[in-house]
């Protein structure tokens, strides 16, 4: 008897040191720490952010034609009538998803980089308007986390406004990723669009247009800060149909985001691009950024740099429903010296040199 107790002892006392040992190795693994968590959040929220902008459209586009040719084919024919029936929404101010738009996940997205919102001018809910956003960079980071997620605090510097961002028509006519789009308060960057937000959804509408578009995201490179807007005159015509007051935007560090190979007005490569621009309606840029193992890395996710979004003074725009040429000329002059004084007074705050210039063309 005594010996089975002093063997089932042993055993006991090895089980212990056995366990004892076990937790010191387990404790001497260095658990992650809070900061190391918050940058796996960050990197994960702008990777679904890129994933869903590059990838969704054309991979739901795949598989719903792929489950035309399986069993599950009800499901492509279903959603196909139901594109139809809803064709019209996108035009008529889309359907917004509120939850979306209060989403942690943007918090996490905003914190990134960061992105920053700076309010220079009160903007009154009895009007409309028509923010211009500069510059455009490779993917409008600062234009969608301002205007859309609400994480840098839109609502609460103007009170009673309702922000939406417009982007190429071509992307809601892809399946599933027109109701992503939608859901965020994103329309399509078309007169009929602007013109019902403008003038069917009563007042306090704050419509933000990348003016550059595509064409300039090919000039977009770190510390030359290049705009399309000389000519781009048709955002002016219809804030002058709907009395809309227009209100320029400045998003300081877009450009830095992403290493863009830039090819020469004139050779090849960029004939290929504008060409292909004038036909889809946007340019295939060659560009990298950072990896997911590491910022030293090459991949497609944007390097973490600060972005801060100054939005400047409203200029004021009468109603005029067939305003001439001359008319149009005068406010869009005022609004570029509105937008050269934003870029002025802030740049040097916000990571630019004094010796900086805006480059218009």
């Amino acid at each position: 008897m005594k010996t089975i107790i002093a063997a089932c002892s042993q055993n006991l006392s090895g089980s212990r040191a056995s366990i004892q040992a076990a937790l010191r190795t387990l404790l001497a693994v260095p658990w992650p720490s809070q900061r190391d968590i918050r940058s796996w959040l960050q990197l994960l929220s702008v990777l679904q952010w890129v994933l869903s902008f590059l990838l969704l459209g054309t991979v739901s586009l795949v598989v719903l034609i792929y489950l035309l040719f399986t069993s599950f084919w009800p499901i492509s024919v279903l959603y196909l009538a139901w594109i139809i029936f809803d064709w019209d929404t996108p035009e008529k101010g889309g359907r917004r998803l509120p939850c979306l738009h209060r989403w942690s996940v943007w918090r996490h997205f905003r914190d990134y980089f960061p992105v920053k919102l700076v309010k220079t001018h009160d903007l009154s809910p009895s009007h409309n308007y028509i923010i211009g956003c500069h510059p455009h960079g490779i993917l409008c980071i600062g234009a969608f986390c301002n205007f859309i997620t609400g994480s840098t605090g839109f609502n609460e510097m103007f009170p009673g406004i309702r922000s939406f961002l417009t982007t190429l028509a071509g992307n809601f006519r892809l399946p599933i990723f027109r109701e992503y789009l939608m859901s965020g308060g994103l329309c399509p960057v078309t007169r009929r669009a602007i013109g019902y937000l403008l003038s069917q959804n009563g007042s306090g509408n704050a419509v933000a247009i990348v003016i550059g578009g595509a064409a300039e995201s090919l000039s977009c490179r770190p510390g030359i800060t290049t705009l399309i807007l000389k000519n781009r005159k048709g955002f002016v015509r219809m804030a002058l149909r709907h009395g809309a007051h227009l209100v320029p935007s400045f998003s300081f560090g877009e450009n830095d985001l992403f290493r863009q190979v830039v090819f020469e007005e004139g050779s090849w490569m960029r004939s290929i691009q504008q060409r292909f621009q004038k036909m889809m309606g946007f340019a295939p840029c060659v560009f990298y950024g950072r990896g997911l193992t590491s910022d030293q890395s090459w991949g497609f996710l944007p390097f973490a740099r600060p972005i801060t979004t100054v939005v400047g003074e409203p200029v004021m725009v009468p109603m005029i429903r067939n305003p001439s040429r001359e008319t149009v000329d005068k406010y869009h002059e005022l609004y570029i010296r509105s937008l050269v004084k934003i870029f002025n007074e802030n740049k040097t705050k916000y990571g630019l040199q004094e010796t900086d210039k805006l480059h218009i063309l």
